[in-house]
């Protein structure tokens, strides 16, 4: 089992296989670990649980020998069922409290977060990573408020301890500024697995966020 202190963030990758436009999803995240994603979730809005398990255990299959952890969006039945390495909740999903002690001590809680009190509600039932959005808006959830932009993730960044993974529209031009303002890495589906080469974009958004990282 993992070490839940020993993560990096950097490049946290999320699956959409709308977005690898045909592409078989694996030969996409098989290219963006081999450029450098740390993090991999399993995200797919329209799929079952029984599609979920299935494409999750293939992902597995690539992400495990790489040593990448795999995350599981919303779903902690789902995650528990595969052995994933951890779990991210929206607002809307199971409460972060009663989904640590069902997580166990070894793996990983991520939660959603835009605004402080988000964040340190948290931060106190549990949380080892937030993912703050929508910095810059995005495609993939067309039903977000409006973006928080750079201010709001700092804001956060500010008022709790946790990693912060920024998340929304973010971009190989924009990256940067997302390291700048706090955070510890960078979530993108578009950006990787829509990327005419994902081991490519991949490796060159791993080389910004790194080099922020660094001078920070």
């Amino acid at each position: 089992m993992m070490n839940r202190s020993s993560p990096d963030y950097a490049v946290y990758v999320i699956s959409d296989r709308r977005t690898a436009g045909g592409r078989p999803l694996l030969d996409v995240v098989r290219a963006a670990i081999r450029g450098g994603a740390t993090m991999v979730q399993l995200r797919e809005k329209a799929a079952s649980a029984r599609e979920l398990l299935a494409l999750g255990q293939a992902l597995l299959t690539v992400t495990r020998p790489a040593g990448v952890p795999l995350i599981v969006n919303d779903r902690l039945d789902v995650a528990l069922a595969l052995g994933a390495e951890g779990v991210h909740l929206g607002q809307d999903d199971l409460p972060a409290h009663l989904a640590r002690p069902l997580l166990g001590p070894d793996r990983l809680l991520g939660v959603s977060v835009e605004t402080v009190a988000q964040a340190r509600q948290a931060a106190r039932d549990g949380a080892d990573y937030l993912g703050v959005a929508d910095l810059f808006g995005t495609r993939s959830k067309p039903d977000t408020h409006p973006p928080i932009g750079l201010a709001g993730l700092a804001a956060i960044a500010e008022a709790v301890r946790l990693p912060l993974v920024g998340v929304g529209g973010i971009t190989l031009d924009n990256a940067a500024s997302v390291i700048d303002a706090g955070a510890v890495g960078v979530a993108v589906i578009s950006a990787v697995i829509g990327a005419p080469d994902p081991e490519e974009a991949a490796r060159r958004l791993r080389r910004i966020v790194v080099e922020r990282r660094s001078t920070r």
